[in-house]
């Protein structure tokens, strides 16, 4: 019987030339037309044999093809994961670059805010003065007399 298994290897288990039975081997021993047979038996053993090694070295021939594919597959899967890394390892880089550039743009705006916040302040100490000498004004035109 033949095996043949999905992923590695086949295996050929044929049964070895079983044509003749007891019987058989009795009756050829007795005439000269029984030897015709015998003869004949003998040649489809050999027949049986060469088939038995050719399905053998097809096998063989299955196996090592699939033996290749799986070598292929394992170098592909190997190529693949290192462009993989690679191109993760360009995108990464990139991104880092990006950042870099916000954070420099960043840094500026930041600096301009803090510029106009330190303003706002002074502007509003300023509005602060202004407001104290308006209210002194209106206290002074309040206690007034009348003229």
């Amino acid at each position: 019987m033949i095996e043949v298994s999905p992923f590695l290897h086949l295996t050929c288990s044929l049964p070895g030339p079983s044509l003749r039975g007891p019987g058989i081997d009795a009756a050829t021993t007795s005439s000269n037309s029984e030897g015709k047979i015998s003869n004949y038996f003998t040649a489809v053993d050999t027949n049986l044999s060469v088939l038995q090694s050719r399905a053998q070295k097809l096998i063989n021939k299955i196996n090592e093809g699939r033996e290749r594919d799986q070598t292929m597959m394992k170098n592909f899967n190997t190529n693949l994961n290192i462009k993989v890394a690679e191109m993760t390892q360009c995108l990464q880089d990139r991104i880092f670059q990006i950042y870099e550039e916000n954070n420099v743009q960043l840094q500026v705006r930041l600096q301009e805010f803090t510029e106009i916040i330190e303003r706002i302040g002074q502007l509003q100490a300023e509005l602060k003065q202004v407001c104290q000498t308006v209210v002194i004004v209106y206290k002074d035109l309040c206690l007034q007399p009348n003229s």
